[in-house]
């Protein structure tokens, strides 16, 4: 028998190549169980990436959910590791070292045991710092090479770079096939070299399914010395996400290698109640799209999870080169015809730009680079005149140094624009910012959490963690998922049908007077101007739900009726309104 491979769980990533958000703190309890049930995992990838902010924007707080999906798989031992941006560590822009280095010992504290840490550009001064914060806080540092193919990422150039996180310190290397359009021959010849090199130091590796590879690449590297293959399960394997355990298991097990056996009664669980967590609401975030393999990824290299935001943004861009090519007598371009012209402007744009790996943020960049392009050059302007302050970032080098040579056009553009290139380590440029947030929190009252977890929370995404201790983030998402409901029963019904539906499940709340509505009453004779809540917002029978002043000069108070969940506002803060007018409507869990 062949070597024993063991299988990691990529919870986390499942859900963000799928769509926006993640579960909630009580949905990872849930699960948590039947992961551990299957049998098969030694590894849980439970958090990082996007998985803070997006926890955060659902009003949500991430530190509650780490630590309780983090808890059931510390107490059986199977590893948890997180996905780490380096320079960016869990956001789309550079981070200050002090609140990188905080990150790790707030990590650990909450559970978890590997930090998967990669650049963006596989620039090592970006990831090094990280590996020595991370080691320091008590955690298992896995140095990452961001995989992708071009004339520049051969063997030597992925190897020099193990070289370099080894001797930083690093105990693991992931080689992170983001994209999935690795070939599997040099995975395999990767994995050999580093193996035959350190063969102490554990391989992982990470590749989505997009393109149709990852199978072959799993057996190459497998063949070549990997020890750990990241994995998914239904119903969010495949399509532009990863291989289903299922599938990676049998095909390694007919090949001969030692690989767990899987308790397919645990695994339908875990099946059943991730469809459930789909089916309750994050479904209306995910674009199905994103469970279509493509090969066209091939051709442009970029990763699939982008293909929902980008198909929206070639949309809206489309539209406007259509009306161009109209007043010019020029024929429309179809949906297809527009992805093919993006595709083949990457393809222009990528060496230009000194071919990044495109994997956030900079597949992002490449995008948009790519994307304006296309306007561009159809109102007669020509290329890269529409770049804003984070493409040209990349391009000058204050993300970390290019993999390969800026395009002459480029360099002279940015001259004539009074723009400088650098070869600065780029966390240099960063001033740290613990101090500011400490302010911040004792100024405004607020609990620096367990091992500074909270202070952490704002730090690394000030925006976001201050709507969410506002109230204002749960407002919005509540919001957001009404109208994501809406759109998707809407798509199969008229406005007059959508509108009798919902209503016939729903209490209206009719004013009884005359005059302006007020949300709030604030008990001295006075009416603050407020924000309306949001939908979603329960009610009980009888309590206050808003206030009406009346052409007299009277607050009068508006009840909830029977009570339930908000489903619909139709008045606005301090709309005027008749006697007899529907302000709002109010559901009822069980209508009598």
């Amino acid at each position: 028998m062949k070597k024993k491979i063991q299988f990691s769980l990529v919870y986390r990533d499942m859900w963000q190549s799928s769509g926006k958000f993640q579960p909630r703190k009580e949905e990872l309890e849930r699960i948590a169980p039947a992961i551990i049930e299957m049998g098969c995992f030694s590894r849980v990838e439970t958090n990082g990436g996007a998985f803070e902010q997006v926890n955060l924007l659902a009003g949500e707080n991430p530190n509650d959910a780490v630590r309780a999906f983090c808890a059931p798989f510390n107490k059986v031992g199977i590893k948890t590791h997180m996905l780490d941006r380096g320079l960016n560590a869990l956001r789309m822009y550079p981070v200050p070292d002090d609140v990188r280095a905080l990150m790790y010992k707030v990590k650990h504290a909450q559970g978890v045991d590997i930090p998967r840490i990669f650049d963006g550009l596989n620039d090592v001064r970006n990831i090094i710092p990280s590996i020595k914060w991370a080691a320091e806080a008590g955690m298992t540092p896995q140095g990452t090479l961001c995989i992708t193919t071009s004339p520049i990422h051969t063997l030597g150039y992925y190897v020099d770079i193990a070289d370099k996180l080894i001797e930083a310190g690093a105990q693991e290397i992931c080689l992170k096939d983001m994209a999935g359009i690795g070939q599997p021959a040099l995975l395999g010849q990767l994995t050999k070299a580093i193996k035959d090199k350190y063969p102490h130091i554990i391989i992982e590796y990470h590749g989505h399914s997009g393109p149709g590879l990852s199978m072959a690449s799993i057996l190459e590297v497998c063949n070549n010395g990997a020890d750990i293959i990241d994995t998914a399960i239904e119903p969010l394997s495949w399509g532009k996400v990863h291989p289903d355990v299922i599938t990676v298991q049998s095909m390694l097990k007919n090949e001969g290698f030692d690989v767990p056996e899987i308790n397919m009664a645990a695994y339908m669980k875990a099946r059943a109640l991730t469809q459930e967590f789909i089916d309750e609401w994050l479904g209306y975030f995910i674009n199905p799209q994103n469970k279509l393999m493509s090969s066209l990824l091939l051709g442009c290299g970029l990763p699939g999870g982008m293909m929902g935001s980008m198909m929206a943004d070639l949309e809206g861009i489309r539209g406007t080169i259509n009306n161009l090519r109209k007043k010019k007598g020029d024929s429309e371009l179809s949906k297809d015809d527009m992805l093919i012209k993006l595709f083949d402007e990457v393809a222009y744009v990528w060496p230009r730009v000194g071919y990044p790996p495109l994997v956030t943020p900079f597949s992002q960049y490449v995008k948009n680079i790519a994307l304006m392009n296309l306007l561009t050059i159809e109102q007669g302007k020509g290329r890269f005149v529409m770049m804003d302050d984070s493409m040209w970032g990349m391009i000058l080098g204050r993300s970390g140094k290019i993999p390969g040579a800026i395009d002459p056009q480029l360099v002279e553009l940015a001259k004539k624009q009074g723009r400088e290139f650098t070869d600065v380590d780029a966390h240099t440029l960063i001033p740290n910012a613990l101090d500011d947030f400490k302010t911040e929190m004792k100024e405004n009252g607020w609990d620096f959490g367990k091992d500074d977890e909270e202070l952490f929370e704002l730090a690394m995404h000030p925006e976001q963690y201050r709507n969410y201790k506002s109230g204002q983030a749960k407002k919005n998402f509540l919001a957001d998922l009404q109208k994501a409901k809406d759109a998707k029963l809407g798509s199969k019904l008229s406005v007059e049908q959508l509108a009798a539906f919902k209503h016939a499940k729903a209490d209206a709340i009719v004013a009884p007077v005359k005059g302006q509505v007020f949300w709030e009453f604030n008990g001295d004779g006075e009416a603050a101007p407020s924000v309306e809540p949001y939908i979603g917002k329960e009610y009980e029978e009888g309590v206050a739900f808003c206030y009406i002043l009346s052409p007299w000069g009277e607050f009068v108070t508006v009840p909830a009726a029977l009570g339930g969940k908000l489903v619909e506002i139709n008045a606005k803060q301090g709309t005027r309104i008749n006697k007899g007018d529907v302000i709002a409507y109010i559901e009822r869990d069980q209508l009598s």
